[in-house]
């Protein structure tokens, strides 16, 4: 069973995660089985969503859970090492506010550091805009920042259907829109 998605005003989602240590504890497992499990979920009533962070499901643990259109995984305790000199625009969305955009400015490559479920390190260098803007969007979560703290301006949080009804408008205030993988 998955776990209700928390909304946005529930305080958890502004509280900042803990670093995972004990990768082969009980509770670990089980809390990165329900994450992938929720986002799975999510992807199938839904048709869309790359990725959930832990504090979402009020996990309050640096775990993240993706799937690109290739299955399930999670990464662990990511941290951003380098970021490109380079910004761009786009129309945010977030599980924890289903019903809502938010325009905001993401950098266009980022590299990482993270640990795999089993607690081996990897790095993960010069994503691709779309995987970089996912990464900067759920490591936001883990330090109790959401999208809306990132809107440009006060116009740059709207509706969904509103967004539907004038994508082409809407399309051109930023550099970026999110291809679907689902």
């Amino acid at each position: 069973m998955s776990c209700e998605i928390l909304l946005l005003g529930n305080p958890l989602l502004r509280e900042r995660s803990s670093i995972v240590t004990e990768f082969e504890s009980e509770e670990t497992l089980r809390q990165i089985a329900l994450l992938k499990k929720t986002l799975d979920e999510f992807r199938r009533e839904n048709g869309f969503g790359r990725g959930i962070a832990a504090p979402q499901i009020g996990i309050l643990r640096r775990i993240i859970a993706l799937d690109l259109g290739k299955g399930s995984f999670v990464i662990v305790n990511p941290r951003i090492i380098s970021v490109s000199g380079s910004k761009f625009t786009m129309w945010d969305d977030c599980m924890s506010f289903p019903d809502l955009l938010v325009r905001l400015e993401r950098y266009s490559s980022i590299d990482l550091k993270y640990e795999d479920e089993k607690g081996i390190e990897h790095e993960w260098m010069r994503l691709g805009q779309a995987e970089s803007e996912l990464l900067q969007h759920e490591i936001d979560h883990l330090d109790g920042v959401l999208a809306i703290d990132r809107a440009i301006d006060t116009s740059s949080i709207i509706y969904r259907r509103e967004y539907e009804k004038n994508r082409e408008y809407f399309d051109h205030l930023v550099d970026y829109t999110i291809e679907p993988t689902v």
